[in-house]
C-alpha cells in the first residue's frame, strides 16, 4: 500500500500559509516523493483568508484538491472553523493556540496545540509562526523527515535572503520541541 499524506494550511493572508507548503512540497519532491500544492486566497493578499493544499505521496497524485485531508494546519479561528469537519477520522489538526481561543471540538482525531504566533515574537521573528508549525507537524506525522523539511527550506528561501536560513531552522527546532 502507498503511503499517502494530504494536507491543508489555513489561516491569513501574510502568514506564511502558502510558503510553509511549498516548503513541504519541495522537501517531498527532494525526498522523491510525488507531489502537488495548490495554493488559495482571497482577493487580499495580506488579511485575506489563505489555504493550501498539498499531498505527498509514494505513488502519482490523482488530483490536487484535497476534500477529506488526514493533516489539517489551522492558524485562524475562521479556518478552523471552516475545515474541521472535513478533516478524516484518526487525522491530526494542528491549531495555532496564540490566535484560536477554542479546543477542536471533534474527539476522532489527534490534536495538537501550540502557541506558534506567540513564540514566533518571543523569538523575535514574528513572521515565522508558519515554521514554528511545520516544526511541530514534522513531530507529529511522518508526512517529511525533519532533514527532508530543512532540505525543502533551504530550496524556498531565496540566496538573497541565506541570512534568515537559520532562524528558519532555529524556530522549526522550537516547534518540533515544544
Amino acid at each position: 500500500m502507498s503511503n499517502i499524506h494530504e494536507l491543508i494550511i489555513a489561516g491569513f493572508g501574510g502568514q506564511g500559509i502558502l510558503f510553509g507548503g511549498k516548503v513541504l512540497a519541495y522537501g517531498g519532491l527532494l525526498a522523491d516523493k510525488e507531489v502537488s500544492w495548490l495554493p488559495s486566497y482571497g482577493p487580499e493578499m495580506r488579511g485575506g483568508t489563505a489555504n493550501c493544499h498539498i499531498v505527498v505521496s509514494d505513488a502519482p497524485v490523482g488530483s490536487p484538491m484535497i476534500v477529506n485531508p488526514g493533516l489539517l494546519i489551522a492558524m485562524n479561528l475562521p479556518s478552523l472553523d471552516k475545515f474541521e469537519d472535513f478533516v478524516v477520522p484518526g487525522g491530526t489538526i494542528i491549531v495555532d493556540s496564540s490566535l484560536i481561543d477554542r479546543k477542536v471540538k471533534r474527539t476522532d482525531v489527534t490534536v495538537a496545540y501550540i502557541p506558534a504566533t506567540q513564540m514566533a515574537s518571543d523569538m523575535n521573528a514574528p513572521k515565522l509562526a508558519n515554521m514554528i508549525i511545520l516544526g511541530k507537524l514534522i513531530k507529529e506525522s511522518d508526512i517529511l523527515t525533519y532533514d527532508q523539511l530543512k532540505t525543502g527550506l533551504a530550496k524556498c528561501v531565496p540566496a538573497s535572503k541565506a541570512d534568515l536560513l537559520e532562524l528558519n531552522l532555529k524556530v522549526i527546532d522550537a516547534g518540533y520541541n515544544y
